[in-house]
């Protein structure tokens, strides 16, 4: 797997953390690894 860097506003990293604080994801990586991967499937359709 190949590490991409990316900038974050404050806020989307809020949202981001508040998942992670709920359980939907186990920490802030994955929870960024499948809104990519969503996004990506989306725009294959």
């Amino acid at each position: 797997m190949e590490t991409v860097q990316i900038r974050l506003t404050d806020k989307q990293i809020r949202n981001i953390e508040n998942l992670v604080k709920k359980g939907v994801y186990p920490n802030r990586s994955e929870a960024v690894r499948d809104a990519v991967r969503r996004l990506v499937e989306e725009a294959a359709e």
